[in-house]
């Protein structure tokens, strides 16, 4: 996260995002919502392969990844993010339920879930502050 504390002064802290999906629509949908609520959408992805360099340059501070990459698993992509020398906690997202999921999902290194009706950039705070319940 970027800001923090100057000489006691709050400042503002703006949350860095990389989206991962392999659905173009969906991606841009997402980006305008969580801009629109003050998320920095810092990159996107559809690959698992281009997910952890755009992870590797840029830095986010939690990544959004679909549960189904296509061909490939988001799952493997928490495992790859969570083991980088810059570890990224990840939220995995999906348009099916929770449940469907959920004994995988509390298996792997992702901090929780959300569905993409959910998904908001409170949603997303809520989750990575420990607050939150998986919606």
């Amino acid at each position: 996260m970027r800001g923090g504390s100057v000489f006691g002064t709050l400042v503002h802290v703006t949350l860095r995002c990389l989206l991962v999906d392999d659905n173009h629509q969906f991606l841009a949908a997402a980006r305008t919502l969580l801009e629109r609520e003050g998320l920095v959408v810092v990159g996107t992805a559809t690959r698992i392969a281009d997910a952890v360099e755009r992870a590797d340059e840029l830095w986010p501070d939690v990544a959004l990844v679909d549960i189904n990459l296509g061909g490939e698993s988001g799952f493997e992509l928490a495992k790859q993010l969570s083991r980088t020398a810059r570890p990224v906690p990840v939220i995995m997202i999906s348009t099916h339920g929770g449940d469907d999921y959920a004994d995988i999902i509390a298996a792997s290194p992702a901090v929780g879930y959300l569905s993409k009706v959910a998904l908001s950039a409170r949603a997303v705070n809520e989750l990575l502050s420990g607050s939150g319940v998986s919606a």
